[in-house]
């Protein structure tokens, strides 16, 4: 085997023991292809990180790793700390024993036949290889309004995002290293890393339906997801708070001339509709701009603390196993 063929996939995992000893499965079979083929050496692990899993997920991981050292590998965070963090925990965790690290989920949604053209794009030295989805037929109208509504809202914010791309992505060791540098507390990676730079490209699959289990992004956490990436990177909504108060001075002026006609008019009691209006639309437009700007300050204030990311309570990998971390990134 020549260098740089050390390949790591960090598998975030939360209440998946549905799906998880098909998705093992799977990728040994992926593996013990790409290393017949030389793509990728002997070495090359499979990472599972359970984030604080409240089923067997761990147990599973342990047991994949016991019977198959050579293939599989786990981290065990102590507590649930998200997907972002989760993801940014594999990653940082490898860094330095992988040449390349491949991100997926574990559901099956993403095409694992794709890994080979990722690494082949890596070998011909791209250092980001994005998975994008090439259609999505398996989604509801309206996940995919809302999806692609959020990849089209964040470009207009000013944000560098890959389109329809999530975080199914091979980054080189060069890129983790640098990657290592970002220190943000309010991770959005799918900003972070084409912020990072270096050679990429985009291969495209289709997405299939989850295997089995449930989906652990609902409406909610969906909608939390998107304002954390847009107020992660774009301060456009700041900019667009003055420019809705320049436009409601110019407004008021108008209604200040408009009130003193109306009164030496004498048609004064006629106001009253649109005086009421008028009060509502300025409050309700103060409240969002103290909103928006409250969702910058609450970034602020959690990035100051500098606390923590995550915290690895184990790391399990055929070498160092059963060795203790108490790393804090």
């Amino acid at each position: 085997m020549t260098e740089d063929k050390i390949l790591y996939m960090v598998v975030p995992c939360y209440n998946e023991e549905e799906v998880l000893h098909e998705t093992a499965k799977r990728l040994k079979e992926k593996y013990i292809s790409l290393i017949s083929r030389g793509l990728i050496d002997q070495q090359s692990r499979i990472v599972f990180v359970n984030d604080g899993s409240k089923d067997k997920t761990w147990q599973i991981i342990r047991e994949l790793h016991e019977k198959e050292p050579n293939f599989f590998s786990g981290i065990n965070l102590a507590r649930n700390s998200g997907h972002q963090n989760a993801v940014l925990a594999g990653l940082m965790t490898v860094k330095d024993i992988c040449d390349m690290a491949i991100t997926m989920d574990a559901d099956l949604q993403d095409d694992i036949n794709a890994i080979d053209a990722m690494v082949e794009k890596y070998h011909e030295g791209n250092q980001v290889v994005y998975g994008v989805r090439s259609a999505r037929r398996t989604d509801t109208f309206f996940k995919r309004f809302t999806a692609e509504g959020f990849y089209k809202f964040m470009k207009i914010m000013g944000a560098d995002v890959v389109y329809n791309h999530a975080d199914f992505r091979l980054m080189s060791r060069r890129v983790l290293q640098e990657l290592s540098e970002y220190r943000e507390v309010n991770l959005f990676l799918r900003g972070l890393v084409p912020l990072i730079g270096f050679q990429s490209c985009e291969i495209y699959y289709e997405r299939a339906e989850r295997f089995a289990g449930e989906s652990k992004y609902p409406l909610k956490k969906m909608l939390s997801f998107a304002i954390n990436g847009i107020t992660s990177f774009s301060t456009k909504p700041l900019k667009l708070i003055t420019a809705m108060g320049f436009i409601m001075s110019v407004i008021s002026i108008i209604a200040m001339i408009w009130t003193v006609t109306v009164k030496f008019a004498g048609m004064s009691e006629l106001g009253w509709s649109s005086t009421v209006c008028s009060i509502w639309f300025i409050g309700g437009l103060q409240l969002l701009a103290l909103g928006i700007i409250g969702e910058y300050v609450g970034k602020i204030y959690a990035e100051v603390k500098q606390r923590p990311r995550y915290t690895i309570a184990e790391f399990i990998n055929k070498g160092e196993n059963e060795r203790k971390i108490n790393k804090l990134f």
